[in-house]
């Protein structure tokens, strides 16, 4: 059982990092709703272990750990639920409750598609600046991964935003060309 002071404690850290959390979260599904549900479990999970996490030599990358664990849990459940259906697609979206700008639709399109380990390591290294050693310890893995799995994610993602951004080519030459 946890003491008021844990609580006060407790408290304390999800008000300054409970945006921050959600925003991974939804960065990492693209759901809203998801990402709502995600920060609320990771929460929950935390309070659960607070003694533990309170201890660790960095409590919000133990945090983080959780929120993208929770995320790639979620990501299989639903490839698999998807996958007996055959409705894969149909969880791909390109919708927003907020005005947003072409590009940003594409780039979440195309971060979406990229397997979880790539796409949480370039979220964490670019969407919330981590460094490839504070990326490597939320993650459990190694730098070297860190590094190739941010690269290959930036390489698949400059190709996919590469192919829609480039105007398809007209087959009978430039347009408005004379001859």
């Amino acid at each position: 059982m946890q003491s008021e002071d844990d609580a006060a404690e407790f408290h304390e850290f999800f008000e300054a990092h409970h945006r921050e959390l959600s925003r991974l979260a939804y960065l990492l599904t693209g759901d809203t709703d998801a990402a709502d549900d995600l920060t609320a479990d990771a929460f929950v999970a935390a309070w659960h272990r607070w003694g533990r996490v309170r201890k660790a030599d960095q409590p919000l990358a133990y945090v983080r750990r959780i929120v993208v664990n929770l995320a790639a849990s979620r990501v299989r459940t639903l490839v698999r639920e998807r996958a007996r259906t055959g409705l894969l697609g149909a969880m791909f979206r390109d919708r927003s409750d907020d005005p947003d700008i072409p590009a940003v639709l594409d780039v979440r399109a195309a971060l979406r598609r990229l397997p979880m380990r790539k796409r949480a390591c370039v979220v964490l290294r670019y969407a919330f600046d981590l460094s490839e050693q504070e990326t490597a310890r939320v993650l459990g893995v190694s730098v070297g991964t860190v590094k190739s799995q941010t690269s290959r994610g930036v390489a698949e993602l400059e190709k996919a935003l590469g192919a829609w951004r480039s105007p398809p080519a007209h087959p009978a030459g430039r347009a408005g060309e004379l001859r």
